[in-house]
């Protein structure tokens, strides 16, 4: 491993890179497996988020994954529906809570005009097309609604984190500060940025790093290749020893967005 690396300074981008839209369908599709892991080891969000959209009863959550989000807007005591691309995660959301769910993308949701109070999307606004995204969720939130853009992101601002972050190639780290695309009539009218630790186990963050994009995409040489450099970073960079409790620290930015 080149010991360089870990004296690089972290990404100032916005948002991942795609070469166009097929790479980013590609990168995106990887998350058709893995779900029960994703559910395990990925973390969820901060209370304050649910809150952004505390008055919107009929909420529908894009790319919800396994329902991490999802399930705090239920707790909250939304109407909820959730959708994601994956039959894997919509399976193992709808087995773990038990609401309407459907495959659909943000681009193209499959519901009538005018029909929910807010949209949510946490972990997914990267992987869309923004402008074809924008003009559904304009035909589909009711006049008043609104739309809430919600990103955990490992808190490289720690060196040993951003280092973690480059072994498990986590390429949806947005640099702090950052605005996500957002075209009309959609305009930014709140933000909520905060940081908090998940406590993981060392060999949680194996599993954390089988739920990148990166890894469900790579064949069996390169995961190996990851595996052994996390391990090498672990336990003899580092010196943490096989079970221990580590706080990994994330930062959450979320945006709510209203019609200009």
């Amino acid at each position: 491993m080149n010991n360089s690396s870990a004296f690089r300074p972290a990404s100032m981008k916005d948002a991942p890179e795609f070469l166009n839209s097929a790479h980013r369908y590609r990168s995106a599709s990887a998350f058709r497996q893995g779900a029960d892991v994703y559910e395990d080891v990925r973390p969820g969000y901060p209370s304050q988020v649910a809150a952004l959209v505390a008055d919107c009863h009929r909420v529908l959550d894009i790319g919800a994954g396994t329902g991490k989000l999802t399930a705090d807007l239920m707790a909250a005591g939304h109407q909820v529906f959730a959708s994601d691309p994956s039959a894997d995660m919509v399976s193992t959301l709808h087995a773990r809570l038990a609401i309407p769910t459907f495959r659909a993308t943000a681009e193209h949701t499959s519901l009538i005009d005018a029909s929910v109070d807010a949209v949510t999307c946490a972990q997914t606004w990267h992987w869309v097309d923004a402008q074809a995204a924008c003009a559904e969720l304009d035909r589909v939130v009711r006049p008043g609604g609104k739309v809430m853009l919600v990103w955990n992101n490992l808190d490289v601002s720690h060196p040993w984190i951003l280092r973690l972050a480059r072994i498990m190639h986590s390429g949806d780290i947005q640099r702090p500060g950052f605005s996500p695309e957002l075209h009309q009539p959609w305009a930014i009218s709140q933000e909520l940025r905060t940081r908090w630790s998940q406590y993981l186990r060392t060999e949680d963050l194996h599993r954390l790093m089988q739920t990148r994009s990166y890894w469900l995409r790579s064949n069996e040489q390169v995961r190996k290749k990851m595996t052994a450099n996390l391990n090498w970073y672990l336990f003899e960079r580092l010196g943490f020893q096989e079970g221990q409790l580590l706080a990994i620290p994330y930062r959450t930015d979320a945006f709510l967005a209203q019609r200009k």
